[in-house]
């Protein structure tokens, strides 16, 4: 092994132990809020840093299947956004017509 291929191996490993301690961040922030919008970010950006990781790893194992997996978790990641999107959209709607009966009564 030369010392190229050393030094991107330990930047990987280090790159891992970042990305982990963000995702503990992210997940901190998508539990504690304060804002819907704030939840919907940090869950956009742990899928996203889940992917990086992923990724990461397809680097440092040399496995093929995990860039497979990487993009079904980008679809997925995708795909729970909008609905977390759409759930708050409505959510908001249902609170504001029952605030603009209430107003009008």
């Amino acid at each position: 092994m030369n010392d190229l291929s050393l030094f991107f191996d330990n930047f990987a490993g280090f790159s891992l132990i970042v990305l982990a301690a963000l995702s503990i961040l992210c997940l901190f922030r998508a539990i504690k809020g304060p804002r819907p919008a704030d939840r919907i970010v940090a869950a956009n950006m742990l899928g996203t840093l889940t992917m990086a990781m992923i990724v990461l790893l397809l680097d440092k194992l040399h496995e093929g299947y995990l860039a497979d997996i990487a993009l079904i978790y980008a679809l997925i990641s995708f795909l729970a956004v909008v609905v977390l999107c759409k759930v708050y959209t409505g959510a908001y709607k249902t609170k504001k017509k029952e605030e603009d009966q209430n107003g009008n009564n």
